[in-house]
């Protein structure tokens, strides 16, 4: 019964079809049966028939009903196939004379570019014609080297290299003693030479002390344009008020952000990973002891990558021909420096 049903929907909906319909139909049939013939297994699709489905489908849109042997996505597949290689096509090379160029043109072109750095082909294009060389300047393009994708505008990172001299941070950090009591070291980091120019130790840091600290590590005609620094409460109308007397700009970042007080967080890893966690604070006079040697050693003898492997008070090179390397210890023996003796 649900069979006969069936049937008779099918006759139904084949006699209000258009002609065009039923002969695109038998077509596509045809063409699978064709195809089934002649293939034994599994259906080989040549490209015969791929360009048959790509046609009937741009011309019929119940094609996909009737497709069997493939499935519909494949059809489409092909389809956007077909459009790159058409336009591939369409976009290959049609200038001859391209290939007739001869050795020394490409290597004066190739010259030009290196050596001016802001020239494009056009630019390059008119002294070609100004010495004479006939060439496209789409061919001038083709033979240029390609060029790293530059930002619209200056890094960060070279703004900030240009501004080193006038850039500072300040930050606090705290230490616990063996009698379980906190301390606070206070740093002053200027950005050109990695240079601690002031520290202190305090176990009370308040508004005014912090502000007194900021006109002891710059004095007379020493102070920098700008100072990093965080969102810490200790820094209270008084240190606005005095650093804004020695003409500074404070640039204060965002809240939980210390990757943008990079320079001065560094030096706190470095400082504890490097003697701090090394050693037991007994006191306030103890730890300004550790932290005047370990200073000593950071300015003088310790090198950076960010100065070119240097220190920040520039060391001279020193080979082993000036006699035998001897280690010099350094922060209690955590560290040392390595020079020639002479003998």
């Amino acid at each position: 019964m649900a069979a006969l049903f069936m049937s008779l929907v099918g006759s139904l909906r084949s006699a209000f079809r258009t002609r065009a319909e039923l002969a695109l139909e038998n077509l596509a049939l045809r063409q699978q049966l064709a195809n089934l013939r002649h293939t034994s297994g599994r259906p080989r699709i040549r490209m015969a028939d791929r360009a048959f489905w790509i046609v009937l489908s741009r011309l019929w849109s119940r094609w996909a009903d009737v497709l069997v042997i493939v499935k519909p996505d494949t059809v489409v597949r092909w389809h956007r196939t077909g459009f790159r290689l058409l336009w591939r096509w369409k976009s290959r090379s049609r200038n001859p004379a391209a290939s007739d160029v001869s050795a020394e043109v490409k290597a004066l072109i190739l010259k030009m570019a290196e050596a001016n750095m802001g020239w494009g082909a056009p630019r390059i294009h008119d002294e070609l014609l100004k010495l004479g060389i006939d060439i496209g300047e789409r061919s001038v393009s083709r033979f240029m080297p390609p060029r790293p994708r530059k930002p619209p505008s200056q890094t960060w990172r070279t703004l900030l290299d240009n501004h080193l001299g006038s850039l500072a941070s300040i930050d606090f950090f705290t230490v616990p003693t063996a009698a379980f009591r906190v301390l606070y070291v206070f740093l002053v980091l200027s950005h050109d030479r990695r240079r601690v120019v002031h520290w202190n130790v305090t176990g009370h840091p308040g508004a005014q002390w912090t502000a007194q600290q900021i006109v002891q590590a710059f004095p007379e005609d020493t102070t920098p344009k700008y100072m990093i620094r965080d969102r810490d409460g200790i820094y209270g109308e008084k240190f606005h008020g005095r650093v804004e007397g020695m003409g500074i700009e404070q640039v204060i970042t965002a809240p939980r952000y210390p990757w943008q007080n990079s320079y001065a967080e560094r030096l706190v890893g470095s400082l504890r990973r490097e003697c701090l966690d090394h050693v037991i604070v007994l006191g306030e006079q103890h730890l300004y002891r550790i932290l005047k040697s370990y200073f000593a050693y950071y300015h003088r003898s310790r090198t950076h990558l960010s100065l070119g492997k240097d220190a920040p008070e520039p060391r001279p090179v020193q080979p082993p021909s000036m006699g035998n390397v001897v280690a010099l210890p350094e922060v209690g023996g955590l560290h040392h420096r390595y020079e020639p003796l002479a003998a």
